[in-house]
């Protein structure tokens, strides 16, 4: 009799931003719950919310998002899967963190109200016909850094060529006036950086601004590659995902988050 195949591992990605107000008592009690569950992964908690990316059996992910959604602040958490053959995680950390992701733009807060998001369904249909419902020129606008950004990346995207997310408020403002006139959707991973970019953008006077709901990763769950080149990089052990989310080259170097 031949042995069962091991069960893949379920990665996770997630984001919130909510007011968070007892970050290191949640830090305490999130850490010895994804012990107990053997979880590795890295989470950062922060007063504008909750950035997680974990990886385990089925059994202990569902547990820790239960763990979560029992938390009025997280009850619509939602994450993005992906399998893997083992953790591509060697640690766990769970951080205290003066933001979830870094902009150093204080003034800038989702949790208050976030800019208008577009599906991956819509984000398709407009770049298959060139424009939008309004009959605006599109265009998509990576919001991550440049190697992220080398590795895949929308047909005829804008890319700043930034090498941290602190240099997008500023390459944005010297910018503006060249997007005034279009529709502009901003993408990135799984979301999180769109959520404060929109917001930025908007604030620079560019009104006709989406952030691409879920990222990267969900436009590949939702409708594959169509418009997009390359694969898309990911903090993890895996270096990068291909549109089935699985593992587009072998991992060179081992990462840490």
């Amino acid at each position: 009799m031949s042995a069962s195949l091991p069960a893949p591992i379920i990665n996770i990605s997630a984001y919130r931003f909510v007011t968070i107000d007892d970050c290191e008592a949640l830090r305490e009690r999130l850490q010895a719950e994804c012990e107990r569950l053997q979880l590795k992964g890295t989470i950062l908690i922060a007063e504008e919310g909750i950035n997680v990316f974990l990886a385990g059996p089925r059994e202990a992910i569902d547990a820790v998002l239960a763990w979560l959604h029992a938390d009025l602040r997280f009850a619509d958490l939602t994450a993005k899967e992906s399998l893997s053959d083992a953790p591509p995680f060697r640690h766990l950390k769970v951080k205290h963190k003066r933001e979830i992701i870094t902009m150093n733009r204080p003034a800038i807060q989702p949790q208050s109200g976030r800019a208008p998001a577009v599906s991956a369904e819509t984000l398709r249909r407009w770049l298959d016909q060139g424009h939008d419902d309004a009959g605006r020129p599109v265009v998509t606008l990576d919001t991550r850094n440049a190697f992220e950004a080398d590795l895949g990346r929308f047909e005829d995207c804008i890319d700043y060529r930034i090498d941290k997310f602190s240099e997008f408020p500023p390459a944005v403002e010297a910018n503006a006036a060249a997007l005034r006139d279009k529709t502009v959707v901003t993408y990135c991973t799984g979301g999180i950086r769109c959520e404060k970019a929109a917001i930025v953008m908007r604030e620079a006077g560019i009104e006709n601004v989406y952030q691409l709901d879920g990222g990267i990763l969900k436009y590949f769950e939702e409708v594959g590659d169509t418009h997009w080149q390359g694969s898309c990089f990911v903090f993890d052990e895996r270096r990068a995902l291909d549109a089935a989310l699985t593992p587009a080259t072998p991992p060179k170097e081992k990462v840490e988050s």
